[in-house]
């Protein structure tokens, strides 16, 4: 058996005649990560942000105050590329094609209740500015925003909305804006192609901190106690269409941007 000095002597020998470059591969850890695992860092990202979404969409998330901060570039590319888009439309057909098949009793109490920003209204603009929703909201900087009554239709909101008019319903909009915003509010529908609307609803000083699903729910009880069939109601938050007095079908549009209760 060698003895423990003839063994480190040994050990010595071999480390002393390891090529440089080889004892640098060996002792060595590279810096930075190779880009394939860069790719799948983002992959995950991408996958877990999208999970993140279906859930906020369904409601599974529940309350939340803002997206989180990995989903940032996601939320953007979905919201300014196609899948937004195409998303919205799916919503608006499957609304069109229900509101086709109501028969209308042809007193004019069939009507429709939409909300306005992220439904009618693309607020867009404005969220490119402010993070998509990864960022604490500024209710004065919204407020100048919407004064200035330049948000764009939606596309698919604004078919719809025709398109139910012309079937013969009655439109009401029913907003969480403020009533001192009805002159932005109405010279921004004008502008961006929406008209003759039964009823435009906004927060009165009595419904200063009611949460949305209460609010909203007693303005539809009020409408339907006027004789209203309330056959269809759209929204881009849960609060739109929860809640009692509902509509028969609720059809909610997508939005990863924020949550309102």
């Amino acid at each position: 058996m060698a003895s423990s000095s003839s063994v480190r002597l040994l050990l010595l020998i071999v480390l002393v005649t390891i090529p440089a470059s080889l004892s640098h591969t060996i002792l060595q850890i590279p810096p930075n990560r190779h880009a394939s695992e860069d790719r799948k860092l983002r992959a995950d990202d991408n996958l877990f942000c999208d999970s993140w979404r279906f859930s906020v969409e369904t409601n599974d998330a529940g309350t939340w105050d803002s997206i989180p901060s990995r989903c940032v570039g996601f939320v953007q590319d979905y919201m300014t590329g196609s899948r937004y888009a195409s998303d919205s439309a799916a919503v608006a057909n499957f609304s069109l094609a229900f509101g086709q098949a109501v028969k209308l009793g042809g007193d004019g109490k069939d009507a429709w209740v939409f909300d306005i920003d992220e439904t009618l209204l693309s607020n867009l603009p404005y969220y490119e500015a402010h993070g998509f929703g990864s960022v604490t909201f500024d209710e004065e900087a919204f407020d100048e925003w919407v004064d200035l009554a330049e948000a764009p239709a939606i596309p698919a909101s604004l078919n719809l909305y025709k398109g139910l008019q012309r079937l013969g319903f009655k439109i009401f909009l029913l907003t969480g804006r403020s009533e001192f915003q009805r002159n932005a509010t109405v010279k921004n529908l004008l502008y961006s192609g929406y008209s003759d609307w039964e009823r435009l609803l906004l927060r009165g000083p009595s419904d200063k901190g009611t949460l949305a699903t209460e609010y909203k729910s007693k303005k539809r009880a009020e409408l339907i106690t006027e004789g209203y069939r309330l056959h269809g109601s759209s929204g881009d938050q849960w609060s739109d269409l929860s809640g009692f007095a509902v509509a028969r079908r609720s059809f909610k549009l997508p939005n990863p941007m924020y949550y309102i209760a």
